[in-house]
C-alpha cells in the first residue's frame, strides 16, 4: 500500500490553489497547459510547486530547480528535469534521439526546432502511461538553453497530458512588494524567454492569512498588536512571518520586550537581501547606507554626500538590483525590511561615520525651534557616538519640542516630519541609554513609553515600561507610569485591573498634575462603564465632586460635569442628569483634547443630540490625527458609531466599524476591538445576514467574558436580538433582552429598549414591556430629539387597548419620524402600522404604508425586514410586486454586498480585507454570485449590477 502523501497547508493561496488543480484536472482529461508563478523570496512559489505534486496523484512528477552556479552550463536544467526519464530518449526518432542525448550528455546541440520537439516527444512519450506534471523552481536561474527548450513545449501542451509550472523572480525593474535578490546579469530574460505561458504574481498574504500563518507557527497563540508589529516588518510575506515568529524571545512572546525591527540574521531572507548588497559597488553600499540611516534624506542632501566626480550615479547599480526606487525628490527602499538590513548588516564603525557624515550634513532648527530637522540632526550626533551624555540631552531637548509641536497644526509641520523620521519615542529611548543620572534616565524612558503608547505601539510601550519597574525610578514619576498603564489594560486588558491602576494614578497625579489626575479618575470610570459596573462608576463620580475645585480649567470642568451627569443617568434621574450633561456640551467648544471630545460626544448622545454628537466624535478623530495619536483613533471610531445608529445610517456603522476593528487590532486594543466587532454585528444583522451576525456577536461576547466587558457584550447580545426580531423570533428576541448577564450596562440597555417592547408586546408579555416603556419615557423626556419621541410613540402604539388608539400612536411617531433623520425607523413603524391595520381587516390602508416601508427595507439591504413587509404585502391580498432587481434580491446579503463591491471595483484581497473574511471565503461566495445571477465574469458582474 503506498504512502499517502501529506498536502501542505497554504494560508491565503486558495485563489493560487484553484489555478493549479484546474491544471492538473486539465492535464488528466488530456488538454494540458503551462503557467509561471512569479514573486518575491518567500512568497511560496517553491510552497505551491509541493502542493502541486502532493495533489498530483496518479501523475509522473518531474522536477527541477535552477542555481546560479549552474547558470552558465546549457542544458544543466533540462539534464536536471528529465534524468529519472532519460531511457525513454531510444523511443523518440533517431534524429530527435542524438539531438537530446547529445544534450543530456555533452551540453551540446544544434540550432533549429530538433532540440525542444524532442524534450516534447519525450514528455507526451512519458504520459502516454500517467499524466505528468513538470516543476521547474526558479526558471530565472536556469540555463538558457533549457530554458528555451521548455518554453517552446510550454507553449504546445493544449492536447498533452502535461501539466508544466515555472516559477521566477519578477525583473527588478518590476516593482513588487518585497525586496529582491538579483543574481549577475539577471534582467528579466527568463521573463522574455517565457513569454506566452500564462503569468501569475504572488503578493503578500492579506490579514486574516496572515493572523491564520501567524496561529499556524505560533500554536501557544500570539497578540494581535504583536503579529501587527512583525507584520510590518513581513509585509504578507509567509518565508519572512516564519522567520520572524521563529526568532521571539520569551519576553517578546510576552510583550516585556520590545518586537524585532529587522530580519532575523542569518535567516533565508537576511542572506537574499545581504547576497544583493554584497554585489553591489562599495560606492554604492556608502549611499545606500546613508538612505537607510535616514529615509528622509532629500535627493540634495544625499548629492552633497556624494563625491562630485560620481553624484548621484552611483546609486544606478542599486535602482537596477532592485533595492533602491526614486520616488519625488528621495531615494526609497523597494522594500522597508531591505532598509533595515542595509544598515544592520553595515559594520558598528560603518554605522557611525553615516550618522557623523549626516549630522554634519543637516542643519539645525528647521522651520521653527525643535522642529524635525533639530531632530533628525540629534539623532545622527547620538547614534554617531561622540557626544555621550551631552548627545543624550539635546537629543531628548529636541524630541519633546517635537512631541509638543506634533499637536499645533502649523502649515511647515507636515513637510518637515514627510517620513516621520524618527519618532519621537525611538529618540527619547536612545536618550535614555546616553543617561547616567537614573532618575533622568527613567523619565525620558517614561516619555518614550507615552509617546510610543499614543502613537500606536502598545508593545514597544510595554517594554519601556517594564524597564522602569527597576529600582531607581523615582517616586515623583508613578503616578505618569500608573496613568499610562492604566490607559493600556483600559483598552487592551482587565477593566478591573485597569480602574485599579488609574485610581492609584488619580491620587498621586490630582495634587501635582491636576488635570492629569482628573482625567485618571475619569479613565477610571471609562473601566467601569466598559464594565457595564454602575455601582463602581457611580462612587467614582461621588469622589470627584468631593475633589472639584471652583477654578478648574475648562477641560477639568468637563470631565467633572461629565462623571456628574453619567452618574445621574446611571441611577436612573436623567431629568437631573440634564443639565450637567448640558454643560459638558458648552464647554466642548474651548477644548481640544481628542479624549475629552470623546466625553462630550457621550453626552450629546445621551441627550438625543445626534448631529452635536456627531460632529464631536468628528472633531475628535481629526485631532488626534493631528496629533498623531493613533492609539486613539479606533476609540474614537467607537463613538462616531453611537449616533449613527442613531440615525439609522447602518452602511456608515459597518465601514467605521471595519476600520476601527482594523486599528484596533493593529494597535493591541482587544476591549475596542469587541466593541467594533460587536457594533459589525449589528450591522450584519440589519442586512438580514445571519451567519456574519452570530460570528461577529459570538466573538464579542468571547472577548467581552475574557476581559469583563459588559459593554460589547451587551451590544454584541443586542445584534441576536435585532436579528431574531428581523427573522420574526419574536420570543427569542425577547427573551435575550430580557436575560439580565448580558444585559447590564445601562446605555445599551435604553438603547435597546424600544426593541425589547416590541417583542415583549408581541409575546404577550405587556406587564414587563410597560415597565420597560416606563424606563425609556423618563430618558426620552430630558431629551430633546424628536427620533426618540418617535420611538416613545411607538412603543405606546404596541401596548395600547383603546379602539382607534393604536394608529393614532402609530401615526404620531410618523409625524415625529418625519423630523428627524432615521428613514430605517420610520420604515419599521410603517411596516408596524401596516401590520395592525391588516390585522383590522383595512387591507386598503395597510398597503401604503407596507409599500412605503418595503421601498426603504430595499434600499438599505434589509433583506429580512424586506421579506417580513413583502409577507404582510401578500397577507394584504395584493400580489407582491417583482423587485426591480429580482435577480439580485436572490443573494444572500453578504452576497449582494460582495457583488457591489466587486463591481465598484475591489480586488478580491479589498473585499477580504473589508468584511473580515479570508480570500478563500470571497472567492466562495462570488461563485455562487455568478451561478445565482447567470454570468461568467467580473466584466459581466459590472454591466449587471
Amino acid at each position: 500500500m503506498s504512502p499517502v502523501t501529506r498536502v501542505p497547508v497554504l494560508r491565503g493561496r486558495d485563489a493560487e490553489e484553484n489555478v493549479l488543480l484546474r491544471l492538473l484536472d486539465d492535464a488528466r482529461a488530456g488538454s494540458g497547459g503551462a503557467l509561471l508563478l512569479t514573486g518575491a523570496a518567500g512568497m511560496g512559489k517553491t510552497a505551491l510547486l509541493d502542493l502541486a505534486a502532493a495533489r498530483a496523484s496518479g501523475f509522473r512528477v518531474l522536477r527541477v530547480s535552477g542555481v546560479e552556479p549552474e547558470s552558465g552550463v546549457p542544458y544543466a536544467g533540462l539534464h536536471g528535469l528529465l534524468r529519472p526519464v532519460s531511457g525513454v530518449v531510444a523511443a523518440l526518432p533517431a534524429a530527435q534521439a542524438r539531438a537530446l542525448a547529445e544534450a543530456l550528455e555533452s551540453g551540446t546541440c544544434g540550432a533549429g526546432l530538433v532540440l525542444p520537439a524532442a524534450v516534447l516527444g519525450l514528455l507526451s512519450a512519458v504520459a502516454a502511461e500517467r499524466p505528468v506534471l513538470a516543476c521547474v523552481d526558479d526558471a530565472d536561474r536556469l540555463d538558457a538553453a533549457s530554458l528555451d527548450a521548455l518554453s517552446f513545449v510550454a507553449r504546445r501542451l493544449s492536447c498533452e497530458p502535461i501539466a508544466l509550472l515555472f516559477t521566477s523572480r519578477p525583473p527588478p525593474s518590476h516593482a513588487v512588494p518585497y525586496g529582491e535578490r538579483e543574481p549577475e546579469g539577471f534582467d528579466g530574460e527568463a521573463m522574455r524567454r517565457l513569454e506566452g505561458v500564462p503569468a501569475r504574481e504572488l503578493r503578500g498574504l492579506d490579514g486574516p492569512a496572515v493572523r491564520e500563518l501567524a496561529a499556524d507557527l505560533a500554536p501557544g497563540g500570539l497578540a494581535e498588536d504583536l503579529s501587527a508589529a512583525l507584520d510590518q516588518i513581513a509585509r504578507g510575506n509567509p518565508l519572512a512571518l516564519r522567520e520572524l515568529i521563529g526568532a521571539l524571545t520569551p519576553d517578546q512572546r510576552a510583550g516585556l520586550a520590545a518586537p524585532p525591527a529587522v530580519l532575523p540574521p542569518g535567516g533565508r531572507l537576511w542572506r537574499e537581501h545581504t547576497g544583493v548588497l554584497a554585489r553591489l559597488p562599495a560606492r554604492t553600499r556608502r549611499l545606500s547606507l546613508l538612505i537607510a540611516a535616514d529615509p528622509a534624506l532629500d535627493v540634495a542632501t544625499l548629492a552633497r554626500a556624494a563625491s562630485p566626480a560620481c553624484a548621484l550615479s552611483v546609486l544606478e547599480p542599486a535602482e537596477r538590483a532592485g533595492v533602491l526606487r526614486a520616488d519625488g525628490d528621495a531615494f526609497v527602499f523597494r522594500e522597508p525590511a531591505m532598509r533595515a538590513v542595509t544598515y544592520h548588516a553595515a559594520s558598528l564603525a560603518e554605522r557611525r561615520r553615516a550618522h557623523r557624515l549626516l549630522a554634519d550634513l543637516l542643519t539645525p532648527g528647521g522651520c521653527h525651534a525643535g522642529g524635525w530637522e533639530g531632530l533628525r540632526r540629534a539623532w545622527h550626533r547620538a547614534w554617531a557616538g561622540d557626544g555621550g551624555e551631552e548627545a543624550g540631552d539635546e537629543l531628548a531637548r529636541a524630541a519633546l519640542a517635537v512631541r509638543w509641536a506634533a499637536g499645533s497644526s502649523e502649515p511647515c509641520l507636515a513637510s518637515e516630519r514627510r517620513a516621520g523620521f524618527p519618532e519621537p519615542y525611538l529618540a527619547l529611548e536612545r536618550a535614555a541609554e546616553l543617561t547616567a543620572d537614573p532618575a533622568v534616565k527613567a523619565g525620558r524612558l517614561a516619555a518614550a513609553a507615552r509617546h510610543a503608547w499614543v502613537s500606536g505601539r502598545p508593545l514597544a510601550a510595554r517594554s519601556l515600561l517594564a524597564r522602569l519597574r527597576s529600582p531607581g525610578a523615582p517616586e515623583e514619576l508613578r503616578g505618569h507610569v500608573q496613568l499610562l498603564r492604566g490607559s493600556l489594560e483600559l483598552l487592551g486588558g482587565e477593566t478591573g485591573s485597569a480602574r485599579e491602576e488609574l485610581l492609584a494614578a488619580a491620587r498621586g497625579l490630582l495634587d501635582s498634575h491636576r488635570v492629569l489626575g482628573v482625567r485618571a479618575l475619569v479613565r477610571a470610570a471609562d473601566a467601569s462603564y466598559r464594565a457595564g459596573d454602575n455601582r463602581a462608576f457611580i462612587a467614582i463620580a461621588r469622589q470627584a465632586a468631593a475633589l472639584r475645585r471652583p477654578d478648574e480649567p475648562a477641560p477639568a470642568q468637563l470631565m467633572f460635569e461629565y462623571l456628574a451627569g453619567m452618574a445621574h443617568t446611571f441611577s436612573g434621574l436623567h431629568q437631573e442628569a440634564a443639565g450637567p450633561l448640558r454643560r459638558v456640551l458648552e464647554l466642548a467648544g474651548s477644548v481640544r483634547d481628542p479624549a475629552v471630545l470623546t466625553w462630550a460626544c457621550v453626552a450629546g448622545m445621551l441627550l438625543g443630540e445626534d448631529a452635536v454628537a456627531h460632529r464631536l466624535s468628528a472633531r475628535a478623530v481629526e485631532e488626534a490625527r493631528l496629533r498623531g495619536a493613533a492609539s486613539a483613533v479606533p476609540q474614537l471610531l467607537e463613538f462616531t458609531i453611537y449616533p449613527d445608529v442613531w440615525t439609522g445610517r447602518y452602511a456608515s456603522v459597518a465601514a467605521t466599524a471595519a476600520k476601527g476593528l482594523r486599528l484596533a487590532r493593529e494597535t493591541g486594543q482587544h476591549n475596542t476591538a469587541a466593541q467594533h466587532l460587536a457594533w459589525l454585528a449589528i450591522s450584519a444583522a440589519v442586512e438580514g445576514d445571519q451567519e456574519t451576525c452570530r460570528i461577529r456577536a459570538d466573538a464579542a461576547i468571547e472577548l467581552a467574558d475574557a476581559h469583563e466587558l459588559g459593554l460589547a457584550g451587551a451590544v454584541g447580545n443586542w445584534a441576536l436580538a435585532c436579528l431574531d426580531l428581523a427573522a420574526g423570533r419574536v420570543a427569542d428576541a425577547a427573551g435575550r433582552l430580557r436575560a439580565e448577564r448580558r444585559n447590564r450596562h445601562v446605555v445599551i440597555r435604553v438603547m435597546s429598549t424600544p426593541h425589547y417592547i416590541e417583542a415583549a408586546a408581541r409575546t404577550g408579555d405587556r406587564e414587563r414591556a410597560a415597565a420597560a416603556l416606563r424606563v425609556l419615557e423618563r430618558w426620552v423626556g430630558s431629551t430633546r430629539s424628536p427620533g426618540l419621541r418617535a420611538l416613545v410613540s411607538r412603543c405606546r402604539a404596541l401596548l395600547a387597548v383603546r379602539p382607534g388608539e393604536a394608529e393614532e400612536l402609530f401615526l404620531d411617531a410618523l409625524r415625529l419620524h418625519g423630523q428627524g433623520v432615521c428613514a430605517f425607523e420610520a420604515a419599521r413603524t410603517h411596516l408596524l402600522l401596516g401590520s395592525a391595520l391588516r390585522r383590522d381587516r383595512r387591507p386598503g390602508a395597510a398597503r401604503n404604508h407596507l409599500h412605503t416601508a418595503l421601498e426603504t427595507f430595499e434600499r438599505h439591504g434589509a433583506r429580512l425586514w424586506t421579506e417580513q413587509a413583502r409577507a404582510e404585502l401578500r397577507a394584504s391580498g395584493e400580489p407582491v410586486r417583482p423587485a426591480a432587481d429580482a435577480t439580485v434580491s436572490q443573494l444572500t446579503a453578504q452576497q449582494a454586498q460582495i457583488a457591489r463591491m466587486v463591481a465598484a471595483g475591489a480586488t478580491n484581497k479589498e473585499v477580504a480585507e473589508q468584511l473580515f473574511l479570508s480570500r478563500r471565503t470571497v472567492e466562495h461566495h462570488l461563485r455562487n454570485i455568478f451561478s445565482k445571477l447567470g454570468i461568467r465574469s467580473r466584466v459581466e458582474l459590472v454591466r449587471f449590477m
